[in-house]
């Protein structure tokens, strides 16, 4: 009896587990109320948590929404990622505890896949919406006021081991690391870099004094810290303003 009544309480606290693990991998995704309204969502969604396991709920686009995902004509910030005639929408992620899981969508409807799932939308047998992942949209261009000339030093020293941050490295970084010059065509590429060490990889290695918590003792950092100042980033943001935005074509056209 006691062997039963144990392996029951380990099934409910795996179950209670497995409950607070979902909960974690969840995001609202706040649209346009005609997106909402088209159907697109219901047929893009799905197929997203699908893929990721992420729960995702719609919601629609209005102020105070409290959404981790918004998308729209006139979302500040954000980027590219599908078109409905002549109205390019936008997306971006909300800062937030779940601003990692927001970035995967993200990624997601930016990709091959996610692109594909867009144009695939037809529910009278002709599609409403075409990839627009990369599309030129006229953006603000964001103040900086940091020492470009340092900034390129310092990008160099530090982001150099992963990203091809310009000419002085263009052999270097990861194959699979976005260069400096593709991160500047996304609408909300000032915001990225300025919250980079908030963004996966970067807090397993990444210090800025006064901002981030010390490394866990018990989980040290994989590869040779990084310590960054607020200063050193003022420039950084400075030197990649000057990067000029990768030439990536005109966006891919699915029949």
């Amino acid at each position: 009896m006691a062997i039963r009544w144990r392996l029951g309480l380990a099934a409910m606290f795996m179950l209670a587990v497995a409950g607070a693990q979902a909960q974690e991998r969840h995001i609202t995704v706040a649209a346009d109320p005609e997106l909402i309204g088209s159907g697109l969502l219901k047929h893009m969604l799905p197929r997203f948590s699908l893929k990721t396991g992420i729960r995702t709920t719609p919601a629609p686009l209005e102020p105070g929404a409290g959404a981790d995902v918004l998308i729209g004509p006139a979302v500040d910030g954000g980027r590219p990622v599908f078109r409905g005639g002549d109205i390019v929408y936008l997306a971006r992620a909300a800062e937030g505890p779940r601003t990692a899981l927001a970035e995967r969508f993200l990624d997601w409807l930016a990709s091959d896949i996610g692109q594909r799932t867009v144009a695939s939308f037809a529910p009278d047998g002709k599609p409403l919406y075409e990839p627009a992942a990369g599309a030129r949209v006229e953006v603000k261009a964001p103040t900086v006021t940091g020492d470009a000339m340092a900034g390129e030093r310092l990008s160099l020293v530090h982001c150099g081991r992963c990203h091809v941050v310009g000419p002085k490295n263009r052999m270097a970084g990861i194959g699979s690391t976005p260069s400096f010059a593709v991160l500047r065509t996304l609408g909300d590429w000032e915001r990225r870099f300025r919250a980079f060490f908030t963004l996966n990889p970067h807090p397993a290695f990444t210090q800025v004094p006064g901002v981030t918590p010390p490394f866990d003792e018990a989980r040290p950092p994989p590869i040779a810290p990084l310590e960054i100042t607020q200063g050193d980033l003022d420039a950084i943001l400075a030197y990649v303003a000057s990067v000029a935005p990768a030439d990536l074509a005109e966006p891919l056209k699915y029949e």
